[in-house]
């Protein structure tokens, strides 16, 4: 009975120290705060705060299920970012991440183990965002089509021989754009989705200026995370149309042909007028008696 309760005591006792050296190590290196991934076409980067002192920050990293790695930059560093770009290769799988808060470089310490805090789970594939991409208007010589002409956005991905790979790499046939659009006099909206980078647009006014933008739409991602930025509003020319090219030849050609029967009409109604006032002029005075006679 005697040796069971010292054994409690003991155990009770190494617990409580080993409480206090959590919470006096929790002192002296404060736990990182608000762990943040932050990606825009796969420059993946971990962010934290606060500012360290009199301590340092050390990151360690891991696919899901594998064991985790520390990158070098990353190592006691007294900033409060670890650019995580270049060890995420694969893309779609998912990351985690653990922040540990440890001495100074150079500084001995006798903790086991360091205050940590982990970070969600983050898949570069699934969650980078993607950025605005540039595009081209182009006008068909009959004014019957719009072509938009759109840059696959570059990433911070490179491929083996290092060329730089844009989001058609990666994502292959699963990228589509989605065109916003709107004649320039109107405010209602109409959208058009393309799995293709050259979008075409045939149901449009002839002559009419349009606006235009684009972002990148990954329909297999989560909703909130399939749309890309917003590109810029870009509007086609207002063109000077003919009237020839606005009513058409045979349109034209009646309009004038009934002008010309309207004013025949009005000269004969005219001149068959004037006729019968001068009929009319001529038999009154023939029935007038002669003066002197």
């Amino acid at each position: 009975m005697e040796s069971n309760r010292r054994i409690k005591l003991r155990t009770l006792e190494l617990v409580l120290v080993l409480f206090f050296m959590k919470a006096c190590a929790s002192e002296i290196y404060p736990k990182a705060q608000n762990v943040t991934w932050s990606s825009i076409n796969f420059k993946s980067i971990l962010t934290w705060s606060p500012k360290p002192t009199n301590y340092t920050y050390t990151v360690e990293f891991s696919e899901s299920g594998q064991d985790r790695e520390r990158t070098p930059h990353c190592i006691q560093t007294m900033g409060t970012e670890c650019d995580l770009t270049a060890k995420l290769k694969k893309l779609q799988a998912y990351y985690s991440a653990d922040i540990l808060s440890e001495s100074l470089r150079g500084v001995s310490s006798d903790l086991v183990e360091f205050p940590h805090v982990s970070s969600a789970k983050f898949s570069p594939y699934y969650e980078t965002v993607i950025g605005r991409p540039e595009f081209k208007i182009e006008v068909s010589s009959d004014k019957n089509k719009m072509t938009l002409h759109v840059t696959d956005v570059p990433t911070a991905l490179f491929d083996e021989n290092n060329n730089r790979l844009n989001i058609r790499d990666v994502f292959k046939d699963k990228l589509q754009y989605k065109v916003t659009y709107r004649k320039a006099k109107s405010t209602g909206k109409k959208e058009e989705i393309s799995k293709s980078s050259v979008v075409e647009l045939t149901d449009l006014d002839r002559g009419v200026s349009y606006c235009f933008y684009v972002q990148a739409f990954l329909p297999f991602r989560a909703i909130d995370k399939q749309h890309g930025e917003i590109s810029q509003v870009q509007c086609s020319p207002e063109e000077n149309t003919s009237i020839f090219e606005e009513y058409g030849v045979g349109v034209i050609a009646g309009a004038i042909l009934i002008i010309i029967f309207a004013i025949t009409a009005i000269i004969i109604v005219i001149v068959m007028c004037y006729r019968r006032k001068k009929r009319a002029e001529t038999t009154g005075k023939e029935g007038l008696p002669l003066n002197g006679v």
